[in-house]
């Protein structure tokens, strides 16, 4: 208890819940944007499965720390390149992003039309598919966000409140965030675009490239402004 009455540690504690929620933004547009896909009565239950998974995981691997910093150390050189199981990791979350966003925004651009024009209803998938796709991408994005608490605290109980704390709140933003992606096809774009650099980012990270995030959120948030500006000049229209 006494840590807890240590002003540094809530400076700490609130710095490392406001780095968490950031870094979760993505995964609920991916979570959104797959639940969307899932029948209509089995969507909450594939946002709050998909987050509660992600919060089980980065518990696990808060409690696993020395194993998760271990991972940091090079098992392959090639040419004096060296990766790392956390190089391999992002590489490949990174990959599958690339992978299901283009399908993605290949499904709507030509599978909504080709629904249309025969009449037919989109392409929906099961729960567990759903679930299955989530699971893969919370644990890319759990790698990414455990490592930021590391470099930021050395206390797991602060990681674990941080963790939880911003679980909750992407638990009660994740659905409205889904209605509205899902309910306008050009945010559903823009979100799987999002993914899509997020998915670039993770590859260039892999291969030992530092990108600032904040550039890449930035970007995010300033595609977005222009979004919602266009959205309220087509309803003036």
């Amino acid at each position: 208890m006494e840590l807890f009455l240590q002003p540094d540690t809530w400076v700490a504690l609130l710095t490392l819940t406001f780095l968490e929620i950031v870094l979760g933004i993505d995964n609920i547009i991916f979570i959104s944007l797959v639940a969307g896909r899932v029948p209509e009565e089995n969507q909450k239950r594939a946002r709050l499965g998909g987050l509660t998974i992600a919060l089980v995981m980065r518990v696990l691997l808060l409690l696993s720390i020395a194993w998760i910093i271990g991972l940091k150390e090079p098992i392959i050189t090639l040419l004096d390149f060296e990766l790392s199981w956390r190089d391999i990791i992002l590489i490949a979350g990174g990959v599958f992003l690339l992978v299901k966003s283009t399908l993605e925004i290949h499904h709507k651009v030509e599978g909504q039309e080709s629904d249309a024009e025969n009449g037919k209803k989109s392409k929906t998938i099961s729960f567990t598919k759903a679930i299955i796709q989530i699971v893969l991408l919370d644990l890319v994005f759990s790698f990414d966000s455990i490592l930021t608490a590391v470099g930021l605290t050395d206390e797991i109980i602060l990681m674990i409140i941080a963790v939880v704390i911003a679980i909750i709140v992407m638990m009660i933003f994740a659905k409205p965030v889904g209605e509205f992606v899902n309910k306008h096809p050009t945010i559903q774009i823009l979100a799987l675009s999002f993914l899509i650099l997020i998915g670039v980012m993770l590859i260039v990270e892999g291969a030992h490239y530092h990108v600032p995030k904040g550039y890449i959120y930035f970007a995010v948030f300033f595609s977005l402004a222009i979004e919602m500006l266009n959205m309220r000049y087509r309803k003036k229209n």
